[in-house]
């Protein structure tokens, strides 16, 4: 019997160990997490510190899943050291001696660790100081929370998507939140200096204050943060959310080959042909590292290969769309976003309407939708993405799909949109998908969620699957 060992039980480890038993009841599965709870939706994370979710509710396994799945699943466990040659790991126990596991493949999905900024006081012996907290785990989150009390001054460092949600999250608690960035607008990862002004405008009506263009230069528990330039601003909570790193310790210590990330090809190898790595902790140039998507495609290729089931499957890389998860804020940026307004090589729309929370910049190149930043314009938002994962031409009234008035006619309804519309994105469930879980007995968003994996992601997909569901129910023929 094949055996494969997991190191990580995160959002890729748990959706690797899914993919293989999917397309192998037999094979051998060995799961290895270093966190003491069951495999967890980070992205729903920010619904947690807002305290619009419960923990349980973020779990993408509950607890009968390992014995249910015949999963050899080890929490709060530690990988020690890989040896290469006896094809080995050392696994941390309760007690000495360590454990050692076989493998016939060795899968290092070990994520990512929080970047501290090195600000004086915010290290203590190499760990966050007290009142310092960073935005990962659910852990942190329980920390959080039981920190960030109503009409406490919170700081949190670091504008990104990530920093943005823990922001919104926090607000939504009551806490009065400064978020420090270094660069002079938000998520400058994903948008473009306008979209950056205008959502830092949208936060500061629900209360979220900005310092861009500053860092910090020096905690002082309990009291807040010297910024670069001398001011000081008051927290009785630091939260750490100004990037990651990939976790490749282990990777170093076995002798592979790492850059930022662990080093893997197409075929999700890593520079030992037996070890192979997906997720954040791995470097791959067809993917952008910290989102769902591209762990989950590298799931299903690597699932393909180790069961034998299409051996010929290859990882080309994720086209990614973002989306930021909080509350009262709708934004999707995708693909080359940073092209000028004056490019000859590109068409480029935008409009913005600061005073009501909305911006949209189209990239258009041989008429299709090369990039795209739709803050406040859900509609357009849809329509936009639609037209990006299935490659058509954009309509020819641009002016009218920037603000969402000019649906094609495969999106004007649920029954029109071709089988092949990709309605969730974090999983690739298609309408086709949908309506077969559908007429196999799936008729509720739960059920189509076991089926399919639909809704299961970051969640922005449910409104389309209800109206998916709605508009079959409607088309069932009524029984006497």
């Amino acid at each position: 019997m094949r055996r494969v060992v997991i190191v990580g039980y995160g959002m890729a480890g748990a959706r690797l160990a899914d993919e293989l038993r999917r397309r192998d009841q037999d094979i051998s599965i060995t799961v290895i997490g270093a966190e003491p709870h069951a495999a967890y939706n980070r992205v729903l994370l920010s619904t947690v510190v807002a305290g619009t979710m419960t923990p349980d509710s973020t779990r993408l396994h509950d607890e009968k899943w390992a014995t249910e799945h015949r999963v050899d699943l080890r929490l709060g466990h530690q990988v020690l050291e890989i040896d290469r040659a006896s094809r080995t790991v050392v696994v941390s126990t309760t007690s000495d001696p360590a454990d050692t596991i076989a493998y016939d493949a060795l899968v290092l999905a070990t994520g990512s660790v929080p970047w501290v900024p090195p600000a004086e006081g915010l290290l203590e012996d190499g760990k966050l100081a007290p009142g310092v907290v960073a935005f990962r785990t659910l852990d942190d989150c329980a920390e959080i929370e039981a920190k960030a009390h109503k009409g406490a001054p919170v700081v949190v460092l670091g504008g990104g998507l990530l920093g943005i949600e823990a922001a919104r999250g926090l607000a939504g608690r009551g806490c009065l939140v400064t978020v420090v960035h270094p660069v002079g607008h938000l998520m400058e990862r994903q948008l473009d200096p306008g979209a950056g002004g205008v959502l830092a405008r949208t936060l500061g009506k629900l209360g979220i204050e900005f310092r861009l263009n500053s860092t910090a230069a020096k905690y002082l528990p309990g009291d807040g943060l010297v910024l670069d330039d001398g001011t000081h601003v008051p927290a009785e909570l630091v939260v750490v959310s100004a990037g990651v790193r990939a976790e490749t310790s282990l990777a170093l210590k076995a002798g592979l080959e790492v850059d930022r990330g662990i080093i893997i090809d197409d075929a999700l190898r890593t520079s030992d042909p037996r070890i192979h790595a997906i997720g954040d902790c791995a470097q791959h140039p067809g993917t952008v590292s910290g989102l769902v998507q591209p762990a989950w495609d590298q799931a299903a290729v690597l699932a393909d290969r180790l069961t034998g089931s299409n051996p010929a499957s290859r990882y080309r890389g994720t086209s990614v769309v973002t989306r930021l998860k909080a509350r009262d804020v709708d934004l999707a940026a995708l693909g080359d976003v940073h092209t000028d307004v004056d490019c000859p090589d590109s068409e480029v729309l935008c409009f913005q309407e600061p005073s009501r929370g909305r911006y949209a910049k189209l990239v258009l190149r041989d008429d299709r939708v090369a990039g795209a930043i739709v803050l406040g314009a859900p509609d357009a938002a849809a329509t936009i993405t639609q037209l990006y994962d299935r490659g058509i031409p954009a309509p020819t009234d641009r002016l009218a799909l920037l603000l969402g008035r000019a649906l094609p006619a495969e999106a004007a309804s649920p029954a029109d949109l071709p089988s092949s519309a990709v309605i969730c994105r974090c999983n690739t469930v298609s309408k086709g998908q949908i309506v077969s879980a559908w007429r196999a007995g799936a008729e509720s968003v739960p059920q189509l969620a076991e089926a399919t994996r639909a809704t299961t992601g970051c969640g922005g997909c449910k409104d389309a699957v209800c109206g998916l569901l709605d508009w079959l129910g409607a088309s069932q023929p009524a029984t006497a």
